[in-house]
């Protein structure tokens, strides 16, 4: 979809300068390297990005320079085989020259031009030598010994990065890996949903969220967090409960503009996608709260609108609204209204032949529909998406090939109808089915299939 599109290239495209830009150059000396190139990247929250690239000079040298303002957060270094080294951009003037050698990058690498990265390297050459010296003592002890040297070494790494933490509180790789410690325990006191719910508000206390920097970080760093937040912990929950704690975490991340726009276009794309049929209130939500109130400048006013668009579209299409009225005709010219079909419940389908999903998922819905629709008193309101000729004969050749003539299963031209259908519904893919109660023709689910429909029967027995 050409608005997905849209805000999948905006996330990918964090360097765009929000103040004047300032320039970078970095001088990177290694000692005995005979790679032609290297690449100078970043991390953006679950991706590695790659935005420069700098030759050998034919003794081991790459500058890198550019106009454009760099924004704070972790860059690296890399080879085209894979090989890499990390290094900071926080607060400082990005002017900075590092030398290391080809036999360990990271562990022989000092730099010049920034205290950040004097304390980052210095962190690492302390914590890798403990790490190798786990390694070789794994070679030569036993299991049993080795079991409580690697507790030790551990203890002795815990110890540099709080004493580090304490140190340097305002150090970036400080904040970074502060953001990765879990916050307090809640008090004894609390049980059941005051437990959770200070649980849930207090998730984010180590995270920075009014820091750019945070953003661009390794994955398990930021994007980890904010995923299991939404789909581990926030798991099952109903909009009316979720909406508050989304927007409690956007809202603290607005004094970080690349922070807010992440977690707003990620957070209405992933719902914009859910399966979970309740969960396009939040889609609505989200969109009406941030895209309808200017808040989402970055974005061009052309998809700004395709967004408001759908969420005023959907607001209506939501489990709990009334289902727009539709008026079409059957194969044989006979006219049906959404609003008086008869039983208790009506399946609404929109679906055509020539659909890949649509070939699999009707027959299994119609093949539910057809051993429950008596008992259940329900009619099913099947419309054929693609009316035109060939699709005709193909559609009346699918439902003789799959006995689809249950006598409450109505199939409808959708070529001709009271309202634009597509326009109303929303209907840009398909197969897109909801079941709707008759008596005050209310959706009751949407975004079925065979599967989910038997679930919702049986509460429904």
């Amino acid at each position: 979809m050409k608005h997905v599109l849209l805000i999948t290239l905006c996330l990918l495209l964090p360097l765009l300068a929000v103040a004047k830009p300032t320039g970078y150059k970095f001088t990177l000396q290694i000692d005995g390297n005979s790679d032609s190139s290297m690449i100078l990247g970043y991390y953006y929250a679950q991706h590695l990005l790659i935005f420069d690239t700098a030759f050998n000079n034919g003794h081991g040298k790459f500058v890198f320079e550019g106009t454009r303002e760099l924004p704070p957060g972790l860059y690296y270094f890399s080879d085209n085989k894979g090989r890499f080294v990390d290094f900071i951009i926080y607060h400082e003037k990005p002017n900075f020259k590092f030398r290391t050698d080809q036999r360990n990058w990271n562990l022989n690498m000092t730099v010049s031009g920034s205290k950040q990265n004097e304390l980052f390297f210095n962190f690492n050459r302390a914590t890798n030598g403990l790490y190798e010296e786990m390694d070789a003592a794994h070679k030569e002890l036993d299991s049993v010994a080795f079991v409580a040297y690697r507790t030790q070494q551990l203890r002795r790494i815990d110890t540099l990065r709080l004493q580090l933490i304490e140190e340097h509180p305002e150090a970036m790789i400080s904040r970074m890996m502060l953001a990765t410690k879990d916050p307090a325990a809640p008090p004894d006191s609390l049980q059941g949903n005051d437990r959770y719910f200070y649980l849930m508000h207090h998730f984010f206390d180590n995270v920075p969220l009014d820091d750019d920097f945070i953003v661009r970080t390794p994955k398990s760093v930021f994007y980890q967090r904010v995923m299991e937040y939404v789909d581990k912990r926030m798991e099952g929950l109903p909009p009316s409960m979720a909406i508050p704690l989304l927007d409690s975490l956007i809202d603290r991340s607005e004094p970080a503009p690349e922070v807010f726009k992440w977690l707003v276009l990620t957070l209405t794309e992933k719902y914009l996608q859910s399966n979970i049929m309740v969960y396009d209130e939040i889609y609505v939500h989200l969109v009406q709260r941030y895209f309808a109130t200017g808040k989402v400048p970055w974005l061009a006013p052309s998809t700004i609108d395709e967004q408001v668009e759908r969420a005023s579209k959907w607001e209506h299409l939501l489990v709990g609204k009334e289902a727009p009225e539709l008026i079409l005709f059957d194969t044989t010219r006979h006219v049906y209204s959404l609003h008086h079909m008869p039983g208790r419940y009506t399946l609404l389908l929109f679906w055509s032949p020539t659909c890949g999903h649509c070939r699999d998922i009707i027959p299994a819905i119609y093949k539910v529909f057809d051993r429950v629709a008596d008992s259940l008193d329900m009619s099913a309101f099947a419309i054929l998406t693609e009316p035109d000729e060939t699709t005709l004969k193909k559609w009346k050749r699918f439902l003789e090939e799959h006995g689809m003539d249950h006598r409450r299963w109505v199939n409808l031209n959708g070529g001709e109808a009271n309202v634009d259908w597509r326009e109303v519904y929303d209907v840009q893919t398909t197969p897109q089915i909801y079941l709707i109660e008759n008596k005050e023709h209310k959706f009751v689910a949407k975004k079925l299939n065979a599967q989910l429909l038997e679930q919702i029967i049986k509460q429904m027995r």
